[in-house]
């Protein structure tokens, strides 16, 4: 089992940052992948991004390249998020999400074990 603790959320005007970070614990040798996804009130829950646990390739969703930017400390076991230049439509609870597989988890299906979520809102 893995267990995923985010922290960093809260409120900030747009065009603000933030930076948000996802402890890991447990059989996290396990993991291929390690990253997040968002959830806006009433819509899906969507891909962010993800980063490959041994190489550190970097996924993200169109939406917010240039903007957000994951990274990974290894002999922390933690996956940061960096988040630049944010806009309203970010608000959202975002969730660390990792995967045991071998494809990039852009989707929830493919993800094995979830955080509780943090949210973040950003003001206009």
């Amino acid at each position: 089992q893995v267990q995923l603790v985010e922290s960093g959320g809260g409120l900030v005007q747009a065009g603000g940052s933030l930076r948000l970070s996802c402890a890991a614990s447990g059989h996290t040798s396990l993991l291929t992948y390690v990253g997040w996804f968002r959830q806006a009130p009433g819509k899906e829950r969507e891909f962010v991004t993800t980063i490959k646990w041994n190489t550190g390739r970097t996924y993200y969703a169109d939406s917010v390249k240039g903007r957000f930017t994951i990274s990974r400390d290894n002999a922390k076991n933690t996956v940061y998020l960096q988040m630049n230049s944010l806009k309203p439509e970010d608000t959202a609870i975002y969730y660390c999400a990792s995967s045991r597989r071998i494809g990039v988890p852009r989707d929830s299906s493919a993800i094995d074990y979830w955080g509780k979520g943090t949210l973040v809102t950003v003001s206009s």
